[in-house]
Parts: structure tokens; C-alpha cells; sequence
């Protein structure tokens, strides 16, 4: 399978895209209310960056507690379950003067329980589709992701200028609900793929069986950090650009679908292989740019060249799952996006604090600096883990180390 129309073919598939741009969508456009009305209530970029980018450290817990849950439930019902928590979520931030803290209490529980499931959407792409379309897969997932956060942020942008922030929060809603609905009648149901239960010692017992193996170790590292630190110097993007960061966001957005596109649709193995060192170069490099503080269209050139880097999670990804057992996926596939999930919450409050001392040009060059010093820093470890053959994903052995 190498050509879109053979993915969107695939029913099961069409409808998982769906839901997954529909919560996409009610994600940036909240995300970009919240980080408004918060700037507007306390002119703190630390407290911005947190309201847009925090929530995800709720996934730390998760990954320390009911991760298993990725695998110990029917994946329909798991992603169901998330998505109707979302929705509950999107109503109460509605709410007019709702007390700060408490919006950010709605929003830790709402990414908590994504955390503990969100593995299992991952895990349903190798289940949905034939062998060796998991990259392809995958890559087009991630362009939903793109494509919302460039109509998400654009349109919440707009949306912001006409409704006030909890207007905008009942669009997520709606989003939310969609998201819901096509969830629930347009995947099959099928059995949990793991026959144990879910629990806390399952989960621990899991990740320490793949923290214990240096590869897959190394790859997590370089899935998580440089990337979260990047994403520090887009959680600065409002403080910044003020009421123009909309524009920011959708750039980033765009060069990460692009990267997406040509390395998951147009690139070999062997290709997206080689790749990995340009990509982990390029994400943090033109931020370093930002020192000079660019006009508006140079700096949303640089977000846009910067976010191509992303794509390399796809082959990192590759590497990740060699050797995972089908039931041990959906956790496998949760704690590398829980971790990443978590560093860019992490690194989007240093950033916030860093721009609290310093010009915000500044922090954004500072937080790039950091990047590009930690993706030389881990290169060496990468050594440790091969490069993917063709036809991986579906010859995995039962344990979960690396091959």
C-alpha cells in the first residue's frame, strides 16, 4: 500500500482520520481561547505557555499508572471513552467565569485520560491496515494533524476577533461531539488485544521492560527531548506575535505536514533511514534565527522550514515498534507519545519562565540552542539501534525488548 486513495479505501481507516481531525480541530481551537483569555486575565507568558502546551504532563501520571489500559481494552471503546471525556471537557471551559484553576484542572483530566488510551489509536493503524502501511499510515495521521492545526489555529484566530473565548470553546464542543459519534459507529469492535486486565503493575512491569533495553532507551530520549524543546520555542509564539501568533502556528503547522508528506508517502525505508540526522538538525536550527528578531513573515518562514524536522519521528517510530509484541503495542506506542506529549509541556514552561526573564527573541533562540546542543548530545546513542527492514511490523516476536 503506497498511494493515498489504497489508504482512504479502507473504511475503518476513512473514519479514525475523521475523528482524529475533529479532535484535532476542538484541541488548537480551545487550546488557542484558552492561551488568549489567559494572557488577557494574568500577562504571563509562563502561564500562557501552560494553558496551550501544560496539560500533556498530566500523561506523566498516566504512564505510571493505567497506561495498559491501550491494550487491556477494546480499542473502540477506549478511544471512545476519551473522546466523550474531551467533549465533557470543551462544555465546562464554556463556562463563563469559570476560575482559572479550575480550567486547568479540566484540562489535566481530560489529557489524563487521553494518555491512557491514546496507544491504542496508534496500535489500531497496524490492525486496520495490511502489513508494512504503518509509516504511510501513520504519516497520514500526523498530516490530520497539520491540516487541523492549520485550520484550527487559523479559524480559532479569526473566531477570536468576531466570538469571545467561550463562544469558541462550544465550536470545540461541537467538534468534540463529532469526533465522538464517528468514533463509536464507524470503528468495529473488536477484542482487547492484551488478555490481562488493566492495572498499575502491568504498566510498570511493561515499561521497565522497555527502559531496560539501551536502543529502544535511546529512542525514546530522541522522540522526546529535542522535539519538546522546539516546541518551547513555539509555546512562545503568542507572547511574540500577540493577536498575529495565529498566523505563527499555522506555518509550524504547514512545514510539519510537508515533512509528513514527503517522508511518509514519498520516502523508501532505506531513504526515510538516511533522513534522520538532516531532520534532527533542521527542527531546532532556524529558530536560532529568531535571535535577530524577524518580522512577522521571516519568522513564519523559519517555523515553517523548522517543522519539516518533525517528520522524523516516522523513522524513529520504524525503529520503535521492531521487535514489539501485538500485545504490548498500544503501550509501547502510548509511552512514546505520552513522553513526547509530557516533554513539550515540560519544555513549554521553561520557555514561558525563560521569556518571563529574558526578550522573548531571546528565549525562543535560547530554548532552540538547548535543542540542537541535546540532538547532538544523543546521537551517539542512535548507534544502538538498526536501521528497520521491509516488512517489519507484523513479524514481531512476543517479547517486547528490542530485537
Amino acid at each position: 500500500m503506497r498511494t493515498y486513495s489504497e489508504l482512504f479505501a479502507v473504511t475503518e481507516f476513512r473514519n479514525l482520520f475523521v475523528a482524529n481531525c475533529a479532535g484535532i480541530a476542538a484541541h488548537t481551537t480551545s487550546a488557542l481561547a484558552l492561551g488568549s483569555l489567559t494572557y488577557t486575565v494574568t500577562g504571563s507568558a509562563l502561564l500562557t505557555a501552560l494553558s496551550m502546551f501544560g496539560a500533556p504532563l498530566a500523561s506523566v501520571f498516566g504512564s505510571l499508572t493505567l497506561l495498559s489500559a491501550a491494550d487491556s481494552l477494546p480499542p473502540r471503546r477506549a478511544l471512545t471513552l476519551a473522546a466523550l471525556v474531551g467533549l465533557a471537557g470543551a462544555v465546562l471551559q464554556a463556562v463563563p467565569g469559570l476560575p482559572l484553576s479550575v480550567r486547568f484542572v479540566v484540562i489535566l483530566l481530560v489529557a489524563y485520560v487521553g494518555s491512557v488510551t491514546g496507544g491504542a489509536r496508534w496500535a489500531l493503524i497496524n490492525d486496520i491496515l495490511p502489513a508494512d502501511a504503518y509509516v504511510l499510515g501513520r504519516s497520514t495521521m500526523n498530516v490530520s494533524v497539520g491540516v487541523m492545526q492549520i485550520a484550527g489555529f487559523g479559524a480559532g484566530g479569526l473566531l477570536l476577533v468576531w466570538l469571545s473565548p467561550y463562544q469558541v470553546f462550544l465550536v470545540a464542543a461541537a467538534l468534540r461531539a463529532l469526533a465522538v459519534a464517528v468514533t463509536w459507529l464507524g470503528l468495529r469492535e473488536r477484542p482487547a488485544r492484551a488478555g490481562e486486565r488493566t492495572s498499575t503493575a502491568r504498566t510498570m512491569r511493561i515499561n521497565r521492560e522497555l527502559w531496560s533495553d539501551p536502543g529502544r532507551r535511546s529512542l525514546y530520549l530522541n522522540l522526546w527531548l529535542p522535539n519538546g524543546l522546539v516546541v518551547g520555542c513555539e509555546a512562545l509564539f503568542l507572547p511574540y506575535a500577540g493577536d498575529r501568533a495565529g498566523f505563527l502556528f499555522a506555518a509550524g503547522a504547514l512545514g510539519m505536514l510537508a515533512g509528513d508528506v514527503l517522508v511518509g508517502r514519498f520516502l523508501p525505508v532505506a531513504a526515510r533511514q538516511r533522513c534522520v540526522l538532516p531532520l534532527r538538525l533542521l527542527l531546532p536550527v532556524p529558530y536560532l534565527v529568531f535571535l535577530i528578531r524577524p518580522e512577522l513573515p521571516l519568522a513564519m518562514l523559519l517555523a515553517l522550514v523548522a517543522s519539516v524536522g518533525f517528520a522524523v519521528s516516522l523513522p524513529l517510530q520504524e525503529r520503535l515498534i521492531a521487535g514489539s509484541s501485538p500485545q504490548a503495542r498500544g503501550q509501547v506506542l502510548g509511552l512514546q507519545q505520552n513522553g513526547m506529549l509530557a516533554g513539550q509541556a515540560v519544555f513549554a514552561a521553561l520557555a514561558g519562565a525563560v521569556a518571563d526573564l529574558l526578550p522573548t527573541h531571546r528565549a525562543v533562540a535560547v530554548m532552540a540552542g538547548l535543542s540542537l546542543v541535546t540532538t547532538l548530545l544523543l546521537t551517539r546513542g542512535l548507534r544502538r539501534t538498526a536501521p528497520v527492514p521491509v516488512g517489519c511490523n507484523r513479524s514481531a516476536p512476543a517479547d517486547v525488548r528490542s530485537a
